[in-house]
């Protein structure tokens, strides 16, 4: 690796430093699944899901299980190795199988937990305790300071531009401004889709890039054959952010607003009204409109995960040769 982009590479656990990549296929709801996260851990890359998306608490040991036996066969032809997976887990007091899940993770040694709105010590002592790693998202640095007092191990900042539960902060001020409170290492997310992305998140000092909504549109992911088409035919401008889907600020596809006869009007407008009251629940509503980041533009076709890494690493590759060579 070039010396100009190594230092923050040198952060990383011992866990994650022999990655193919420098990257994590975010966690993303109902879209990740044992398919998607296996191709990406034999790719070489961080493979996550939420432990939502399986329907319950023993449904998710399941996933573990097949996850665990399929790691096990070893790296997919191209890739050197395989990367660890990520668990993630919703703090809030909301979810009720938030103890159960830990429990599970906790008794599978998951290699590294992903905690997401609210800080628990309680997570972050149980993982540490079979010595595992616990990252969390933040969007701003309040949030980075509760995290960082509880004892994470690593920081996903979740920039503007990105898919699912995004922030307001451009992706590089984030970064900088958590850089100032700490140097462990950080995932930097938003709009990212290329591996130019992943050359630039890096010599910015990230240690890591985080990538959702490239990997909607792969031959793994769960997402249905309609939504991949409407990403490849959307652009940054078709994305809007809004609480009044689910109750949650996020990024959501505007054709798929429309499609549900939903008013687009009245979704970017400002407040808390929750439209996904009438989509019936959280999850049905996440289920029928569709999440993106800005980063869609930039998609074009539906590969399968294992070809993806190898273009990524190809465009990374060349990104950093360039800029060394300009360094020179």
């Amino acid at each position: 690796m070039n010396e100009c982009l190594a230092s923050p590479q040198a952060a990383l656990p011992p866990l994650l430093r022999e990655l193919t990549l420098p990257l994590l296929a975010a966690p993303m709801f109902l879209i990740s699944g044992p398919e998607l996260v296996i191709a990406c851990c034999r790719s070489g890359i961080i493979g996550s899901f939420p432990a939502l998306n399986p329907a319950s608490s023993a449904e998710l040991e399941q996933w573990l299980q097949r996850i665990a036996a399929a790691l096990a066969q070893g790296p997919l032809p191209g890739s050197a190795r395989v990367a660890p997976y990520a668990l993630s887990l919703v703090v809030h007091p909301g979810n009720q199988r938030f103890a159960a899940d830990l429990d599970i993770a906790v008794r599978h040694r998951v290699p590294l937990v992903i905690g997401s709105m609210g800080i628990s010590t309680e997570l972050v002592q149980a993982v540490h305790g079979y010595g595992g790693l616990v990252a969390h998202d933040v969007i701003n640095t309040r949030h980075a300071e509760k995290a960082l007092a509880a004892g994470v191990d690593m920081l996903i900042a979740v920039g503007v531009g990105a898919g699912g539960q995004g922030g307001t902060l451009n992706p590089f001020a984030l970064l900088g401004e958590l850089r100032e409170l700490s140097d462990k290492p950080i995932v930097l997310s938003g709009a990212m889709s290329s591996g130019r992305h992943i050359a630039a998140a890096r010599a910015a000092g990230a240690s890591l890039a985080g990538m959702g909504t490239r990997f909607i549109a792969t031959q793994e992911s769960r997402a249905t054959l309609a939504y991949k088409d409407m990403l490849l035919s959307s652009r940054a401008a078709d994305v809007v952010y809004t609480s009044k889907i689910s109750g949650v600020p996020a990024n959501f596809l505007k054709a798929s607003i429309a499609a549900n006869g939903l008013d687009l009007r009245e979704i970017a407008e400002p407040g808390e009204a929750d439209i996904g009251q009438s989509l019936s629940h959280h999850r049905l509503a996440w289920k029928h409109v569709w999440s993106a980041g800005q980063g869609t533009g930039t998609i074009h076709d539906v590969p399968a995960v294992a070809d993806l890494v190898a273009r990524l690493r190809r465009e990374y590759q060349q990104a950093i040769g360039e800029l060394a060579q300009s360094l020179a």
